[in-house]
C-alpha cells in the first residue's frame, strides 16, 4: 500500500452543489418515467428557467476552468475529481467504496437516469462508473494519474435500480498502475473492467485557484 496522503487536484464542492445533484439525479428519473404531461414540469421548468437566469450572473462568463496557466484568470472554479464525482455532479454515479490497500470493494445502485435497454444500465455509464471507482481508488493510496486505456467486458446485463456490489484490485510499477474490477449481483459477475493509467508525480501538478470572494 502506497503510503503518501490521499490525492487531490481541484476545491471542494458546495453543500448546495451536493444536495443539487442528488436532486436533479432523482427528479431526472421521475420526469422519464411520466405517463403523461403533468403540471409539475412545468413548475419545475419555469423554475429552472429562473434559475438559470440567476445564476448565469453569478458564474464567470468564461468557463474554463481556472487552472494551470489560466489559474489568475476569470474562468470558473475547478472541482476536485479524484473521488466521488457523483456526489455533486448528477452526470456521474453515486457509489460506496472502501479501500483496503490494492484492493478495494463497494456498492452501487443506478437509478433510471443511466437506463439503455430496457431495465438495463447502459454500457457507457458502467465504462463511466469504472473509470470513476478505479481512479477513487488511486486518489486514496496517494498514486493516481492519467487513464491511458480502459476496457470492459459485458458478462450479463446490468439491471437498473438494484444493489450492486463491486471489487477493484491493483498494481503499481515502473510508470504504470494496473487495476482490474468486477461488477457483481450477488455472485454473479455483470462485468469486467480492466485500466492502465500513467503514474503521475505530485509535485508537477498544476495550480488550481481557490474560491474566490465575490463582493
Amino acid at each position: 500500500m502506497d503510503s503518501a496522503a490521499p490525492w487531490t487536484f481541484g476545491v471542494e464542492p458546495l453543500a448546495q452543489t451536493i444536495e443539487a445533484a442528488a436532486r436533479l439525479r432523482q427528479v431526472t428519473g421521475l420526469v422519464l418515467a411520466l405517463e403523461r404531461p403533468d403540471p409539475a414540469v412545468d413548475t419545475l421548468l419555469a423554475a429552472l428557467e429562473a434559475a438559470e437566469r440567476a445564476l448565469a450572473g453569478r458564474v464567470p462568463a468564461d468557463q474554463a476552468p481556472r487552472v494551470g496557466a489560466a489559474v489568475d484568470g476569470d474562468g470558473r472554479v475547478y472541482l476536485d475529481h479524484s473521488r466521488h464525482i457523483g456526489a455533486f455532479n448528477a452526470g456521474f454515479p453515486e457509489y460506496e467504496i472502501t479501500v483496503e490497500g490494492d484492493r478495494a470493494e463497494g456498492t452501487v445502485n443506478f437509478p433510471v437516469a443511466y437506463e439503455g435497454p430496457p431495465g438495463l444500465v447502459h454500457g457507457g455509464f458502467l465504462a463511466l462508473f469504472f473509470d470513476a471507482a478505479i481512479q477513487h481508488h488511486n486518489c486514496d493510496l496517494g498514486l493516481a494519474g492519467k487513464t491511458a486505456g480502459l476496457s470492459l467486458r459485458y458478462r450479463r446485463p446490468t439491471p437498473l435500480l438494484t444493489d450492486l456490489r463491486f471489487a477493484l484490485t491493483r498494481s503499481a510499477d515502473g510508470t504504470r498502475i494496473r487495476s482490474t474490477g468486477q461488477l457483481l449481483a450477488g455472485d454473479v459477475v455483470l462485468c469486467e473492467a480492466e485500466m492502465d493509467a500513467v503514474k503521475g508525480d505530485r509535485s508537477r501538478l498544476p495550480a488550481v485557484s481557490p474560491r474566490r470572494v465575490i463582493s
